[in-house]
């Protein structure tokens, strides 16, 4: 008997659709309300990342072991699972995943994930496959196609969210209107379940064609990790060693999307005569950009907009071959969703190598450098493949082995760089939280040579080697910098009780005096350790200090009062500080521990960001008075040039010689928002 085809092509796209959306806008909503709760760092995003991917496996998993069962058992199963996923809307993070202080937040990270979103992604994850399935199994043609249509939602899913979702609505009116519309979803879902009742009835449409091979398999796992590696490679290279522009993760993710997109949606797009010669083109040219640190962040020989255009350039040329050359190999219908589920598994494993591999056993960034020749490697045995399938008396074998050649130099040429810009590095340090190098600069300088912390491409102190120099404030912190001139009008009337958000090498303990007491908050146990081991600033100030371990804004909300009289406000994220740090409870949590006559000192130094009027906002909201204080730098004491704002209502204080001739107003930004909680918008302050 002739099986009735239910097959509804117009509810299947907008399922797939709204399915695709709704699975990238949560991404980055669940990662920024949990971002204050983890010092609001980029490793977070990747952390979020590896568990989308791991549930994007779980969800290929469940469509491929649902599609195999009876049509009763696919329709119960879904719509039972499909009720309960209802019960964790809607998606707001429960308060009791707050860190402690101390642990290693991944594990936490993943758990509060799962907890709060984990049976709402697994049943989006599995929207495509299955619908792919039941419309193979229903007559609905090239099933393939709704793999397009999903990562097109997808992309628009993503996009959106900075630009029209992020700017205007609150993070708890971002969570209820993702449930709204996971509701909707949930309807639409129920009702294509209930139409495709029967797909098992009568025989297959098509020939289910040869069962995949255990090596093709293969291929097609390592045609996926490469570039899912690739992806969280080149999201940390950007963040941490280019630019910490806080929107440059959506760039590798969009270029990553689109490549799927084309790759999947015909065999047009992809044409391995065109685009493999490209690879070969971009393969070198991502190892020169990703090489040298100078040769981008410190803009030697490019523009930054021009570095990132290349470099987003050459990894999109890699994506696309890669997705290219999995659709070509993609499997008959019968088999898409194990195709799909082994694709997953290279994705999490792509992931897992970047997010859990990596910061846990590699002292620096290697990840990039290792994954591209891994990809050189893949891309040149598939072209050794094919190759080998042509006639042997032409000139492609020898074609194919001078490439082969030329692929194991740049590999070594690459991983030689690599190994040496490490050499000259005292001590290498990597964990959740960034990369961290300390190395002595031996130029010669009036006062000698210096030790320099970086984490990325950003100093985070430096201290003069020679005894007599080395209780010398540095860098932004020196006594021309608004932070030392706030310290010597306060220190005149005696003793001082400073706070201080960011430790770095300890700088500004050198301003410490017995008498005086300083309390430190840190919260990359990394960083207190190499402060205490490769730099003297705390050994050597003869003031208490104290050492909290923990995001700063965690810790001062579980303390008594502390009764400052300056808190310093410097923990950075690359080149940014963490937008959970100056919001309006933030700056509250701030006044509290301060003296009602205390200064709070902002370091807004950033090439990126205009950070100053969301400060000056913060201090009108309470009544206080801020000023900036600017500085140009001088080399010959190391004083970095800085950007500090001062906000204290303490009577005469920007009139103080120390003070008055620095300061100046701070110019509005024309819409700017106070920043809360709930709401923070970047796109305003982008210089």
């Amino acid at each position: 008997m002739q099986r009735p085809v239910r097959f509804s092509r117009p509810l299947f796209t907008s399922l797939t659709l709204l399915s695709a959306f709704l699975l990238f806008q949560v991404e980055p909503l669940i990662a920024k309300l949990i971002l204050p709760w983890f010092g609001g760092s980029a490793a977070v995003w990747t952390a979020c990342l590896l568990f989308f991917q791991v549930m994007l496996l779980g969800g290929y998993a469940y469509a491929h072991w649902l599609s195999q069962r009876a049509a009763t058992v696919q329709r119960g199963v879904y719509l039972a699972l499909l009720a309960l996923s209802l019960l964790m809307l809607p998606i707001v993070p429960a308060a009791g995943w707050q860190p402690q202080g101390g642990e290693d937040p991944l594990l936490r990270i993943l758990g509060l994930l799962a907890a709060t979103v984990g049976l709402p992604f697994l049943m989006l994850a599995s929207t495509s496959p299955l619908l792919q399935a039941w419309a193979a199994q229903s007559g609905g043609g090239t099933a393939y196609r709704f793999y397009a249509v999903s990562n097109a939602g997808s992309m628009a899913g993503l996009l959106t969210y900075p630009v029209l979702v992020e700017p205007y609505l609150t993070g708890h009116q971002q969570a209820w209107m993702w449930s709204a519309g996971y509701g909707l979803f949930a309807v639409l879902a129920a009702a294509a379940a209930w139409r495709e009742r029967g797909v098992d009835a009568g025989p297959p449409d098509e020939a289910p064609g040869a069962a995949p091979t255990r090596v093709e398999r293969m291929r097609w796992l390592l045609l996926a990790a490469c570039p899912s590696a690739l992806l969280l490679a080149v999201t940390v290279h950007m963040t941490e060693r280019i630019a910490a522009i806080p929107f440059l993760w959506v760039l590798p993710l969009s270029l990553y999307l689109l490549s799927f997109i084309l790759a999947f949606d015909a065999d047009r797009w992809y044409r391995r005569g065109v685009w493999g010669p490209l690879a070969a083109i971009a393969l070198p040219l991502t190892g020169w950009l990703v090489s040298g640190t100078e040769r981008i962040s410190d803009l030697g020989l490019l523009g930054l907009k021009t570095a990132i255009g290349l470099l987003s350039a050459a990894v999109f040329v890699l994506f696309l071959v890669c997705h290219g050359e999995l659709a070509r190999r993609r499997p008959a219908a019968a088999h898409l969703t194990s195709f799909y589920l082994t694709l997953a598994a290279g994705g999490a494993a792509g992931g897992a190598l970047i997010t859990v591999v990596a910061p846990y056993c590699f002292h620096a960034l290697y990840d990039l450098p290792i994954v591209l020749s891994a990809t050189t490697f893949l891309l040149v045995s598939l072209l050794w493949e094919a190759g080998g399938k042509r006639r042997a008396g032409g000139w492609r074998p020898a074609a194919v082995m001078l490439v082969a050649g030329m692929s194991v130099g740049f590999a070594y040429s690459l991983g030689r760089e690599t190994w040496d810009s490490f050499a000259y590095a005292r001590l290498l340090a990597r964990n959740f939280y960034g990369s961290l190098v300390v190395y002595d600069d031996e130029m010669p300088r009036p006062k000698g040579p210096v030790r320099v912390l970086r984490n990325g491409s950003i100093d985070h102190g430096e201290q003069f080697l020679e005894a007599e120099n080395r209780r010398y404030a540095t860098t932004y912190y020196g006594h021309n910098s608004g932070v030392g001139r706030a310290l010597a009008v306060l220190m005149q009337r005696g003793p001082v009780n400073v706070g201080v958000v960011g430790l770095g090498a300890g700088t500004l303990a050198a301003y410490g005096r017995s008498g005086d007491r300083f309390t430190f908050y840190e919260i990359n146990p990394e960083v207190v350790r190499i402060a205490e081991t490769q730099f003297t600033f705390l050994r050597d100030c003869p003031a208490p200090h104290q050492i909290v371990t923990d995001d700063a804004r965690l810790a001062l909300a579980r303390e008594a009062p502390r009764q400052f009289d300056l808190l310093a406000l410097d923990a950075f994220s690359g080149d940014s500080i963490p937008v959970h740090l100056l919001t309006q409870e933030a700056f509250r949590l701030y006044w509290r521990h301060l003296k009602p006559d205390g200064v709070l000192a902002v370091h807004v130094s950033n090439k990126y960001l205009a950070l100053a009027p969301v400060a000056a906002l913060a201090a009108a909201e309470d009544g206080k008075d801020a000023r900036m204080l600017s500085y140009g730098g001088n080399d010959v004491d190391e004083e970095s040039s800085s950007d500090w704002v001062l906000i204290t209502s303490r009577p005469g204080f920007f009139e103080a010689p120390q003070i008055r001739p620095a300061a100046s107003g701070i110019d509005g930004i024309a819409g700017l928002r106070m920043w809360t909680d709930e709401y923070s918008g970047l796109w305003r302050i982008l210089r």
